[in-house]
């Protein structure tokens, strides 16, 4: 499942920086760093694909590379986390796609690699600084700051899942808890459906975040925050057109495109919500 052709791995890589390697702890490292890095969370392109090809499920692996290429796209949940899944496992690594719970079941989607007899959490579509893989088999908790936010991730409970919480400004904000099951791109065909939805959440609201070691841009609504080691600092955008701007200005997404995603949102809801907030593709 998500096999790709060795011209698609080389151009995927290529589009990261990244060099064709055995696979290793290493060089999973560097791909990941470099997924977030160079892949931002964006759903610009969700709206403009909704709204130009009628896109109502995960845009297939050619959309999602020229999109990088020619557009700066990245994506949201779905698509970065399976791409990056697909890519691993064409690359030769054990990973396994995982489901995980937010407010509704099975609704976000990760990847669980082992390496070297030892599980690591990667998830590339979660908007969060998580640049390199999270390994599993904790002690204690595991703990990942940038700015105003800290990712936690628990240790194992008894049943092997793994809890990921994100606190803002030390209250708990939003979380999710995977479990360590493989799944197929066909269990979450209904949730991903649901993404387009006159009510999903990427419809009534706008988010892009990209991350570098020790800082990040993220716009979310009419918010610009820019995090640079412990400190954050929020801009207020005082309309749409202050919005669009942003958007070219930091992640240099054309801005005939960002003008049509940014006009066909609805009222701005906010992303994360309640601690349990459900659907983030």
């Amino acid at each position: 499942m998500g096999r790709l052709d060795s011209k698609t791995v080389r151009r995927y890589l290529g589009l990261l920086g990244v060099a064709w390697r055995e696979p290793d702890l290493a060089t999973l490292r560097e791909l990941v760093k470099a997924h977030l890095m160079r892949v931002p969370f964006e759903n610009i392109s969700k709206l403009y694909y909704r709204k130009h090809l009628g896109l109502s499920g995960l845009p297939p692996i050619e959309w999602f590379l020229d999109g990088i290429e020619k557009y700066h796209f990245g994506g949201t949940c779905y698509s970065n986390n399976f791409h990056f899944y697909s890519l691993l496992a064409s690359l030769g690594y054990a990973v396994r796609l995982c489901a995980a719970d937010m407010a509704t079941p099975d609704v976000h989607m990760v990847s669980m690699v082992t390496v070297d007899r030892r599980e690591y959490l990667l998830d590339t579509g979660y908007a969060a600084p998580l640049l390199s893989p999270l390994p599993r088999d904790l002690k204690t908790d595991h703990v990942v700051t940038l700015g105003r936010d800290r990712y936690v991730l628990k240790p194992q409970d008894p049943a092997g899942c793994s809890r990921l919480e994100l606190y803002r400004n030390g209250a708990l904000k939003h979380g999710y808890v995977m479990k360590p099951e493989p799944r197929g791109l066909e269990d979450f065909g209904r949730v991903i459906a649901d993404s387009f939805a006159g009510s999903a959440t990427f419809l009534h609201s706008v988010l892009l975040a990209r991350f570098w070691p020790e800082r990040s841009t993220v716009i979310h609504n009419l918010a610009l925050i820019q995090s640079q080691g412990a400190r954050s600092q929020t801009y207020a955008l005082a309309d749409r057109e202050e919005l669009i701007a942003a958007i070219e200005e930091n992640f240099a997404i054309p801005r005939p495109i960002v003008a049509e995603a940014v006009n066909e949102v609805g009222t701005m809801q906010d992303v994360w919500g309640d601690p349990v907030l459900g659907g983030r593709g």
